[in-house]
């Protein structure tokens, strides 16, 4: 792995020198997008909008439109606008893990202890285990705030970046419907719940579009044409609930 950030933790007035590492990464196959008509590589282009031509990297710089103009940024502006988030992740709070609902949750990142850090590391990573508790802190990275909390994966400082208030739509303006359910209906759910219940083991859950997706582009390389099996889900109606939950249940059953 190779750290996409170099900085300080600190709880209080304990400073941990750590680096940070992505803790996922995306399993997409690469597609590469091509013209219909000659299968050639379509390729983006930086393009100056006036001359047409194209820009190189090192000549492209950031800026930001004010009354007409723009207002050119170098890396010492970003820096200055909060020089201490952009070296600190500082935990300003600690949190109860149930507190935090999951649809804030964005990305994870490893953090690893730095030189004499080692001490400072295994003390906070420890204390948060037996408290049960993520701390609170905001950081900046790549000209971005970030609010995260900080957990623990497998004896590992986990940083979670976290979304904003701001940045959650409200779900006001959904169509919900507000049909009431009938005791023996949420009894049985209740129930359902119960036959499906198990302990979270994520080795068991695997990527199978990509699988199946590499298999058709094998069989196409060999000439074949995937036969493609037609789907159409059958909802539900509300006259059915009863009938369809029972069905479910004796299906666990039969399956267990």
């Amino acid at each position: 792995m190779k750290s996409i950030w170099n900085g300080t933790l600190g709880f209080g007035l304990v400073n941990i020198p750590i680096k940070m590492y992505s803790a996922s990464e995306d399993r997409r196959i690469d597609l590469d997008m091509l013209d219909s008509k000659d299968h050639e590589r379509i390729r983006y282009q930086r393009v100056n909008e006036k001359s047409g031509k194209e820009v190189e990297w090192k000549d492209i710089v950031k800026g930001y439109k004010m009354d007409d103009k723009y207002i050119i940024l170098e890396d010492e502006d970003f820096e200055q606008a909060n020089a201490k988030k952009s070296k600190v992740v500082e935990i300003e709070a600690f949190v109860n893990e149930v507190d935090v609902a999951d649809m804030l949750f964005k990305k994870p990142y490893f953090l690893e202890p730095q030189k004499e850090g080692g001490k400072a590391y295994n003390l906070l990573r420890e204390a948060l285990k037996k408290t049960k508790k993520l701390g609170l802190a905001t950081f900046v990275m790549r000209q971005k705030e970030n609010l995260c909390l900080i957990g623990i994966y497998k004896d590992a400082l986990v940083l979670h970046v976290i979304r904003f208030s701001d940045e959650i739509r409200s779900p006001t303006d959904l169509k919900i419907s507000s049909s009431k359910v009938t005791k023996k209906e949420m009894d049985m759910a209740q129930s359902l719940i119960e036959q499906y219940s198990e302990k979270f083991d994520l080795s068991k859950y695997k990527d199978q579009y990509n699988e199946q997706l590499m298999k058709v582009i094998k069989a196409k390389s060999k000439g074949k044409k995937a036969v493609v099996k037609k789907f159409v889900p059958e909802n539900t109606p509300s006259k059915d609930l009863m009938a369809q939950l029972k069905a479910s249940l004796e299906k666990r059953k039969k399956a267990s």
